[in-house]
């Protein structure tokens, strides 16, 4: 029985996926068999090149924009110490939102946080407190709020919520006693489980033109 020996490939080898063995040229398919190149279809080596290629180019944008991204927040990082330093200033809100600008005003860098907010046991009495409203009100009184109230908690999905109409909820003022503690108990189930700071690019032509975003993200890149 012939010994088999897996060669080291070359560079050009690795970046096709082709594995030497025995001096011949064999390809891993999806279930790790390894086939011999002359039996890969013509139509699958081309996707397959397709796909290597494409996806090596994604591989390098990804990491360009990692270290774009480090140099940015670095850079920040940096004129915020001077100016806390030199002059006791500082950019930004007590959150951490900050906006930098050129001396034109046609452009500015915007560093956004943003929290994470999840809902502890308090939302179930919440709930309950709803569902005692929505039994009362009659079918034909307040049929927005209802529609709102049914979203929030998604009622179609066991313990599943929708946030951004529960946050709907709280901006919404009625008088009903049970209302206002079931807001009570929605604002002391919501805890901040962590968050996450965003950087957003943003030019115009002139003054009095809007601000156009510089966008990072592929599936809006170019579009008009």
């Amino acid at each position: 029985m012939e010994a088999v020996l897996i060669e080291q490939p070359s560079a050009t080898e690795a970046a096709a996926g082709i594995i030497p063995v025995n001096g011949r040229s064999y390809m891993h398919d999806a279930k790790g068999n390894l086939v011999p190149l002359e039996n890969v279809k013509a139509e699958h080596k081309l996707e397959d090149e397709m796909v290597r290629k494409i996806t090596a180019f994604a591989e390098e944008l990804s990491a360009q924009i990692a270290r774009f991204r480090g140099h940015t927040m670095t850079d920040l990082g940096d004129l915020d110490a001077l100016l806390a330093q030199e002059y006791g200033a500082k950019i930004g809100g007590a959150k951490g939102n900050r906006t930098y600008q050129t001396f034109d005003g046609l452009m500015k860098v915007q560093v956004q946080i943003s929290d994470f907010v999840d809902f502890g046991p308090q939302l179930q009495v919440a709930k309950k407190l709803l569902d005692e409203c929505l039994m009362e009100w009659s079918a034909d009184s307040r049929p927005e709020i209802r529609a709102v109230i049914t979203k929030a908690f998604n009622t179609e999905k066991e313990g599943q919520v929708n946030r951004s109409e529960i946050f709907m909820l709280l901006r919404l003022d009625i008088d009903d006693p049970r209302w206002q503690d079931a807001m009570r108990a929605i604002r002391e189930a919501m805890r901040i489980t962590g968050s996450k700071e965003y950087v957003r690019f943003y030019k115009r032509a002139s003054i009095a033109d809007g601000w156009q975003a510089i966008t990072i993200d592929l599936a809006k890149a170019g579009a008009a």
